[in-house]
């Protein structure tokens, strides 16, 4: 593998695509935007140009990367390994996004990158460690090799289902901490939410078959710890203006890219009703982005919820 597809140039798709270069690797990176230059990296509209690809890395927002893949599809190769880069769960099915690519690209080997990495800081090759998820753990294995260096670290495991909900859940829970920052509740309040956050994530991952050691490791803890501490995320950030009593689309109109959060908590919630299993502060996030609801009454009903075991 020494080729290796990015579809999508945004923040993301150009750090990935540094990451690859790094990695000694060559990077062909496609855009719907066309050909340009991105600081000295060329990107080109020409999809003909992934079939020559080795691996491809899709990029763009969790909510269009089923319909991107589709649409690169008589350009690339089915036995062509197709690694998710974006951390969602897609509506209107409330999937998550190995199961709306493989719909969309039945058959294809599906791989999920994910993990506590800001885009500037692998930009800047600061380093960094993420999983690879895959149930071919030799694929996995050859794709971490493909984009490791000294500097990028992934990982390897085999538990999918785990990965993307950790990284997707965890952008609802840093919206979530953001409120409280807004609100200048403190320090100890966060913890607390990032610690019930994260249990309730697991809980939604048994119910699905996922691994609980998953939930201890980057795409679990070290991302959550990441998304939901930093200013740096655009989810922490959206959260914050939410708390400090801007509207939603004033809150949305600071942000500059997309706030994955926000189409995922609703997604969450659906998912969490499909297997009955309670998540109290993703639908919390979900009825305030969603519907608006007060977040004063929010939180007040949240602190009045029964105590019961720390392991329910």
């Amino acid at each position: 593998m020494t080729r290796v597809g990015v579809a999508g140039a945004g923040a993301w798709g150009m750090a990935l695509a540094s990451a690859v270069r790094r990695a000694g690797s060559t990077p062909v990176v496609w855009s719907r935007r066309g050909d340009f230059d991105a600081g000295g990296m060329a990107v080109t509209g020409d999809a003909r140009l992934l079939a020559e690809v080795d691996m491809l890395l899709l990029t763009v927002p969790a909510q269009e990367t089923a319909a991107v893949a589709y649409s690169l599809a008589t350009y690339i190769d089915l036995s062509l390994p197709l690694i998710l880069c974006a951390k969602g769960i897609v509506r209107p099915d409330n999937t998550l996004m190995d199961a709306a690519v493989g719909k969309a690209l039945p058959g294809r080997p599906i791989a999920i990158l994910s993990g506590p990495s800001f885009a500037s800081e692998v930009m800047q090759n600061m380093p960094t460690a993420v999983t690879i998820a895959c149930r071919d753990e030799e694929l996995g294995t050859r794709i971490a090799h493909a984009l490791g260096s000294a500097s990028f670290r992934p990982y390897v495991s085999t538990d999918p289902i785990g990965v993307q909900l950790g990284g997707a859940i965890k952008n609802v829970i840093a919206i979530a901490c953001g409120i409280l920052a807004g609100r200048h509740l403190g320090e100890n309040a966060r913890a607390a939410l990032m610690t019930r956050g994260l249990a309730e994530t697991a809980r939604l991952g048994r119910a699905m078959g996922a691994s609980a050691e998953t939930f201890a490791g980057l795409a679990g803890l070290g991302d959550l710890s990441l998304t939901a501490t930093s200013v740096s995320s655009r989810n922490f950030r959206f959260g914050a203006a939410l708390g400090r009593g801007e509207s939603l689309a004033r809150a949305k109109e600071e942000i500059d890219g997309v706030v994955e959060g926000i189409a995922t908590a609703r997604a969450v919630v659906a998912l969490a009703a499909r297997h009955d299993v309670d998540m109290p502060i993703s639908a919390a996030v979900a009825a305030i982005v969603e519907n608006g609801a007060d977040i004063a009454q929010t939180m007040a009903a949240l602190l009045a919820r029964p105590f019961k075991s720390e392991t329910a």
